[in-house]
């Protein structure tokens, strides 16, 4: 089961510094959250566009396979909340 938390050189995959597209999540959640912003429902879908964006580039370029399965699970619980 190590080998599900590594990537191809060996080191420990889990957790890495946001990316752009994650950035922009926590921003526009942490608008929502402190209602300094009244366009709730703007900030929702630029969240959930930049989430889907996070997604995409975990399943498609994750460091290890656990990375990649997040960003599979995280695209299909959006896509559903989407649709």
């Amino acid at each position: 089961m190590d080998w599900f938390f590594r990537d191809s050189s060996g080191r420990l995959a889990l957790v890495q510094l946001p990316n752009p597209a994650l950035w922009v999540w926590l921003t526009a959640t942490a608008l929502r959250w402190s209602q300094y912003d009244e366009r709730d429902t703007e900030l929702r879908w630029i969240g959930t566009g930049a989430l889907i964006v996070w997604a995409l580039d975990e399943l498609v370029r994750g460091a290890s396979p656990f990375r990649r399965l997040l960003g599979a699970v995280v695209l299909v619980w959006q896509l559903a909340h989407v649709f």
